[in-house]
């Protein structure tokens, strides 16, 4: 009797745990490829998914019940301003949205040091996973600081040597902001000199054109040049029409696209959903205006002459497309006067001129600069091109948003809402797209364009980024007005197998990794 005990309590000892970390049930599976949903269990382990098929929830040592969810990879954001992330590593505001990677370092801004910004990315351990360009702005600016004029051959040299060495140290590629200082003062010979050295490094080119409505056509142009001059693949950031004067442009933009992608060029691009951009108040002013920096910004603006033309100019600019004030623009943040954010460029001029005229709304946006100038939200696109854009099967969709705070300043809303506004209205409710391809466009075809060889799909040994929604009720919940919302409807959260949003609500936890280019491709 006492060896059949013994030998009772062996077996118990012996019999072996769960034989998952983590195993979701019930779900409708759509795997990222496009493929039509399916019902299916996903079993996860070591941070990848093991497993798919049926699969009982008790072989997990955590078990989700999906029932009545959908089940898809992690979504990947191309185009943020996330370099922040170090800072505010819980990332509440991607995680919320199911963004499980994020891609920064665009518009030509990136840290300077990109293996140094990493290091300090892994060593926060973020609850999301991170990759960065190098930025044309950035390296110009340490060699050339802002000035209005081409870069010498030495000068050149030196920025070619930044951005061989943020490809080294890790960059996904080469980002320009050419209706930014400095980048705009840049030419396409010196933009194909950089983007050459981060193609040689399998990088892609990714760029916020020169110009993005009066000027659509020759700017997508110049990009594909850049592209097709390099052997880089070319990414066109936020593709979209800003000019009321040239609504329906988008047309033409996406066939400029095709044409060359039959040349053979491998060209994609992002958007986020949503009729309004978001950018600095500097960019309504002529870029001359903006050369040396804020201390000769504000000799020209308090020169009458000089700002008398640089009037007279923005005047030019606003009816080439076709908007009659700045009354379209909303301030974000304005950190000199936090009490005008939120207000319109009318109401502004109403507080600070006590008139909502067109001229004291630049007698405004005058004094704003003086004070360093300000956060913007710009309402000037057509849902009909945001919609064209859409429906292009090349086009991923990213949120153009930095890590928030919540509660600081009135940003735009994609930054919490955008993949769920993309799932909610667009797929939903207005019926642009299909579920599954609306997923394939944040999942795998981002994944696919940067070469993240174990991403953007859910299949048995890739990583288990993973986001579970509620397709009959995502969406989002901020607004222009109150942005800062978390997304409804995303219940579940998983970054390399660890769950980092539960029942709603962030869990604190920070697996994300650093993703860098490895011999041309992503790891």
């Amino acid at each position: 009797m006492c060896r059949l005990a013994i030998l009772v309590v062996a077996l118990i000892t012996l019999q072996p745990g769960p034989r998952y970390d983590l195993v979701i049930t019930g779900g409708s599976l759509v795997d990222g490829s496009g493929s039509p949903a399916r019902r299916a269990d996903v079993a996860v382990k070591g941070g990848k998914v093991v497993a798919i098929g049926t699969i009982a929830g008790s072989e997990g040592t955590i078990s989700i019940d999906a029932k009545g969810l959908t089940v898809a990879p992690g979504f990947i954001d191309v185009h943020t301003h996330g370099d922040n992330l170090a800072d505010r590593p819980l990332a509440a505001n991607f995680v919320r949205m199911g963004v499980t990677s994020i891609i920064a370092g665009n518009c030509g801004g990136s840290a300077p040091d990109i293996g140094a910004a990493l290091a300090r990315i892994a060593d926060a351990h973020a609850s999301v996973n991170f990759a960065t360009f190098i930025g044309h702005n950035t390296v110009r600016s340490a060699v050339m600081g802002s000035e209005n004029r081409d870069a010498t051959l030495p000068e050149l040299d030196r920025m070619k040597a930044l951005v061989w060495k943020g490809m080294a140290d890790g960059a996904v590629g080469f980002s320009s902001g050419l209706q930014y200082i400095p980048g705009t003062y840049a030419k396409a010979p010196e933009l194909i000199e950089l983007a050459r050295i981060a193609a040689n490094a399998g990088g892609v080119y990714a760029s916020h054109m020169r110009n993005e409505g009066t000027a659509l056509e020759d700017a997508v142009a110049e990009t594909l040049r850049v592209g097709e001059a390099t052997g880089a693949r070319v990414q066109i950031s936020h593709l979209k029409v800003d000019s009321p004067s040239r609504w329906g442009a988008s047309e033409k933009a996406l066939l400029l696209m095709d044409a060359a992608r039959s040349r053979g060029l491998v060209v994609e691009a992002d958007q986020y959903a949503y009729t309004a951009a978001s950018s600095n108040l500097g960019i309504r002013f002529p870029s001359w205006a903006l050369e040396g920096g804020q201390q000769n910004i504000v000799e020209r603006l308090n020169d009458p002459v000089t700002w008398a033309r640089i009037k007279n100019e923005m005047r030019g600019l606003l009816a080439e497309r076709g908007l009659e004030d700045l009354s379209f623009a909303v301030v974000a943040s304005h950190r000199a006067d936090p009490t005008l954010n939120g207000l319109s460029m009318k109401q502004v001029a109403l507080k600070l001129k006590g008139s909502g005229s067109p001229d004291t709304q630049l007698e405004a946006a005058r004094e704003m600069m003086l004070h360093g100038g300000a956060s913007m939200v710009y309402h000037f696109m057509s849902d009909k091109d945001v919609e064209r854009i859409m429906k292009n099967p090349h086009v991923a969709f990213a949120s153009d948003a930095d890590v928030l705070v919540e509660g600081q300043g009135v940003p735009h809303p994609r930054g919490y809402g955008n993949n769920a506004r993309v799932l909610g209205d667009y797929v939903r409710t207005r019926h642009v797209i299909p579920l599954e391809e609306a997923v394939r466009k944040m999942t795998s075809l981002p994944a696919t364009q940067f070469r993240f060889a174990d991403r953007g799909l859910l299949r048995e040994g890739f990583a288990a980024d993973i986001v579970l929604f509620d397709a009959a009720r995502v969406a989002e919940q901020g607004t222009f007005e109150k942005p800062h919302a978390y997304a409804a409807g995303i219940p579940y959260v998983i970054v390399n197998g660890v769950v980092v949003v539960s029942k709603g609500e962030h869990t604190g936890a920070k697996p994300g990794v650093v993703l860098k280019s490895v011999n041309g491709a992503g790891k």
